[in-house]
């Protein structure tokens, strides 16, 4: 049973963290469906960090794409792998200020009302009509080689609000981007590379502040979950960035209708 609720943390989290329905959401409603309890903060950021491992690995490439030659063409792909990192820097910037006040001064702010099945209905309702207005939206000419920092820093500031559970990070900085006028590719990829600091601090913060509570879980469990976790991120990621280019965001739209119907249905 251990092993089983490890596995099912380690499916939900790799499926939903970069699939536009909110992880923190389907972490709980979903545990509640098969009896486990809500795997809570510390739980929750551990796995976590199996999404994290699998940004790292899955853009490997991009992050260390510096070079030490230097012809024309090398020189430009460092000066726009310099920007990129630039921009990632500064769309992190509203979610740390964000979610680092109320850690600081509300440290038990979403224990309440903002973690309950009708809020997570509620909000998951409300994303889903955002993201049919951001896939009805034309295509877009801004991409990882001509947007602006302003347009990093929108993103940024709409990621900070992933903080409430039920929004999803992916779906709202996608969203975000589409609404702005990025290219459909290039919206999904700025979103997973801005998910890299984002989703690290996160889970970074968690781990420390709920540390004592590691040792109540059993080792190897834990060590199947992580790797669950990875595997299935990977594949999410891959097949996300391949999936949403040519069909947009329709399917996830209305499974988040569907999702906040059977919430609602189940109170």
């Amino acid at each position: 049973m251990e092993y089983f609720k490890f596995i099912l943390f380690g499916l939900i989290q790799g499926l939903t963290e970069f699939i536009p329905v909110s992880s923190t959401a389907h972490l709980k409603v979903v545990s509640l469906f098969f009896g486990i309890d809500d795997p809570g903060h510390s739980l929750s950021a551990i796995i976590q960090l199996g999404s994290v491992f699998a940004l790292f690995w899955y853009f490997r490439n991009d992050i260390f794409k510096f070079k030490s030659q230097f012809s024309k063409q090398i020189f430009f792909n460092y000066l726009l792998h310099e920007r990129l990192l630039k921009s990632i820097l500064i769309g992190t910037i509203p979610i740390v200020l964000l979610g680092g006040s109320i850690k600081l001064f509300v440290p038990y702010f979403f224990d309440k009302f903002l973690r309950s099945n009708l809020s997570i209905a509620l909000v998951s309702f409300f994303m889903a009509i955002f993201m049919y207005i951001a896939d009805s939206k034309k295509k877009g000419f801004i991409n990882l080689k001509n947007h602006n920092y302003s347009d990093s820093f929108l993103i940024g500031l709409t990621q900070a609000f992933a903080i409430f559970p039920g929004v999803s990070r992916s779906g709202v900085t996608i969203s975000t981007a589409l609404v702005s006028g990025w290219e459909r590719g290039d919206a999904a990829k700025f979103s997973f590379l801005l998910g890299i600091p984002a989703i690290s601090i996160a889970a970074i913060v968690e781990f420390v502040s709920y540390f004592d509570e590691l040792f109540s879980f059993s080792f190897y469990p834990l060590i199947v979950g992580l790797i669950t976790t990875f595997v299935t991120s990977l594949f999410t990621i891959d097949l996300l960035l391949n999936y949403y280019s040519s069909n947009g965001l329709k399917i996830f739209i209305i499974y988040r209708v569907l999702f906040g119907v059977v919430i609602l249905l189940n109170l």
